[in-house]
């Protein structure tokens, strides 16, 4: 290269520096202005010193809700619970989002960093009686300013989305671990009123034998036989339904730890009875409960995404500032490019200021801002909504316990008014309508008994559920 020439290219790169720099510092004392992207949190809410409920309460205890199907002391429980945490698809759906979520993000942090190419190529040319070989290698280098902070903010944005999405993993976690829970409650109900049906069908078959008996003999009529029959007849109807009921929740759970539905028939055959959890519960307050919440934490989550995005969409209307350069070599042949004979350079700054767009910019800004008073409602809705899935658990248990507990006393004396009505019967002291009254009581109260010692364990299922438990922010898989 001649000399007058690599003195004029040193010349229009060192003012292509100047330039640059001097873009560089105005954008600096511009950005001194600039609104930087805000972390501001949701608009803190109403929130209740204690439950209203609090007096249905357990007891306080040391007790940790990120596991508390174990605290039902029912290894299969634990066992199916854990199988669905790890096999079910909703989890895995949200396992996978939360992977994505992160990848997003590593993408919005490579924008804050310049980027590097490389190049290679050959050239033949021909034309005018005479050709030749031109080979240029280089690398090109391109850097975007974020001065005014566009890249930043989409950057916390995109953790905040991160955060928001293994929050919500929790919440599915939450939901599988319960419902696997209630279906498996709602399984061992169906077999405690299965079994109460066919032990109700032993007594009824011997009241009809009682029955046939005093006929034959002259003491009785073919009326009392004959409703003795239909009360065994509607006793066993009820045999198919209940085991119908078995056998779907089994379908159900099998479906929830990820397996056909068939494939837990064996296993949930032998008949248990219904887990029930201990009362030691501890609630704590509903400013705690509210923060453990997995729904919440990722509703809050998502306000601080929307606070990044419009700082994001304002940062755009303001000028973009670009730096780039190359180095390069090129010879006519490749012995000459390797050789290092021709070396080439060039530094570009640009900034590129948005004059007329139709006000698509300003546009885009109340987009986002629409987006931020959107999930400002939604974090309330969250709030809310946790606070009366925890006072409607209270009120469930406190009135379902007490319930089972005056269920069980009609239940005990239901059973010793069947006993001395049969025996009475037996001696001719009764007719048998008051036989028949007495043993339907009896097994209408026994089977009452038995969905309310189930619906007072859903109800705890449905506490530990509201109170945010059955997740682990701190997880490996959930935490950011």
């Amino acid at each position: 290269m001649p000399r007058g020439a690599a003195n004029d290219h040193r010349r229009v790169a060192a003012c292509a520096v100047r330039t640059a720099a001097a873009g560089g510092l105005m954008a600096l004392v511009c950005a001194c202005a600039a609104v930087a992207p805000s972390q501001m949190t949701p608009a803190t809410l109403a929130i209740p010193a204690a439950w209203s409920g609090a007096d249905a309460a357990p007891a306080p205890g040391a007790a940790s809700l990120a596991d508390w199907w174990q605290r039902f002391d029912d290894p299969l429980l634990t066992q199916l619970v854990t199988e669905a945490l790890r096999a079910n698809t909703s989890v895995q759906s949200a396992q996978a989002a939360l992977r994505q979520a992160r990848a997003q993000q590593d993408l919005a942090r490579a924008a804050l960093f310049p980027s590097l190419g490389g190049s290679v190529s050959a050239q033949r040319n021909t034309g005018g009686g005479s050709s030749g070989n031109d080979f240029q290698a280089g690398l090109d280098a391109a850097w975007e300013l974020d001065i005014f902070g566009a890249n930043r903010s989409a950057l916390h944005a995109r953790a905040a989305e991160v955060r928001a999405s293994a929050a919500s993993l929790g919440d599915v976690q939450v939901s599988i671990a319960a419902e696997v829970a209630l279906d498996y409650v709602a399984l061992r109900g169906a077999q405690a009123r299965l079994a109460i049906a066919r032990a109700n069908l032993e007594s009824q078959a011997e009241t009809l034998q009682i029955s046939q008996w005093r006929l034959q003999a002259g003491l009785g009529t073919s009326l009392d036989s004959e409703q003795a029959r239909a009360a065994v007849e509607q006793t066993r109807a009820q045999l198919p339904a209940l085991q119908t009921g078995i056998d779907q929740s089994s379908h159900i759970l099998a479906v929830l730890t990820g397996q056909p539905p068939a494939a837990l028939s064996t296993l949930l055959a032998a008949v248990r009875p219904v887990p029930q959890a201990p009362a030691d519960l501890s609630l704590g307050i509903p400013a705690e409960t509210l923060r453990r919440r997995a729904d919440v934490r990722a509703a809050e989550h998502q306000v601080s995404a929307a606070v990044a995005r419009v700082a994001q969409a304002q940062a755009l209307r303001a000028p973009n500032f670009h730096l780039g350069g190359s180095l390069g070599l090129t010879a006519p042949t490749m012995s000459a490019l390797t050789g290092g004979s021709s070396f080439v350079s060039a530094l570009l700054a640009s900034i590129t200021v948005p004059l007329f767009e139709g006000g698509a910019l300003v546009a885009q800004v109340h987009v986002q801002q629409a987006v931020l008073d959107q999930a400002r409602l939604q974090y309330r809705a969250a709030v809310l909504a946790a606070l009366t899935d925890v006072e409607d658990a209270l009120a469930a248990l406190r009135g379902d316990r007490e319930r089972l507990v005056r269920l069980q006393q009609a239940a005990e004396a239901a059973g010793n008014a069947f006993l001395m009505a049969r025996q009475r019967y037996s001696s001719g002291l009764v007719d048998f309508q008051t036989v028949l009254d007495t043993q339907r009581t009896q097994l209408s109260t026994q089977e009452s008994v038995a969905i309310a010692a189930a619906d007072v364990s859903a109800d705890n299922v449905r506490l530990y559920k509201a109170l945010g438990g059955g997740w682990n922010p701190n997880d490996k898989q959930v935490s950011p």
